[in-house]
């Protein structure tokens, strides 16, 4: 099973990308610290959004921001123009949620006065 459960602070305003066919996608990355004191690190993941959750991100969703996202994790390999093998993992988000306090996330630099109590 695939499930991916990733809670930590925006590190940049969502980039919404609107198709042809409709389809809205919203990307961002998301900072999450692992570990305590001398040994805290952060790893940062890049988080793509799909239809009312992309739109959710793009209204909602700031920099600074403490969200829980819950998705699944893709690995995509490519050849670059230097025929070197690449590979990049992304979270897929099938829902987002606001984490902490509405305070804690204006402090961080993210949220806004009317933020929704659900996610998607």
């Amino acid at each position: 099973m695939n499930q991916v459960t990733l809670v930590g602070r925006v590190g940049q305003d969502p980039e919404l990308k609107y198709f042809e066919s409709g389809s809205v996608k919203a990307r961002f990355s998301l900072a999450v610290d692992r570990g305590f004191g001398q040994n805290k690190t952060t790893d940062w993941f890049n988080v793509e959004a799909w239809a009312k959750q992309a739109e959710f991100a793009g209204e909602w969703v700031k920099k600074g921001t403490m969200l829980a996202v819950f998705g699944s994790l893709e690995n995509n390999t490519w050849t670059d123009a230097q025929g070197q093998q690449r590979e990049s993992f992304t979270i897929r988000a099938t829902s987002l949620q606001f984490v902490g306090s509405k305070k804690d996330n204006q402090s961080g630099g993210g949220g806004n006065n009317a933020e929704p109590a659900m996610s998607f």
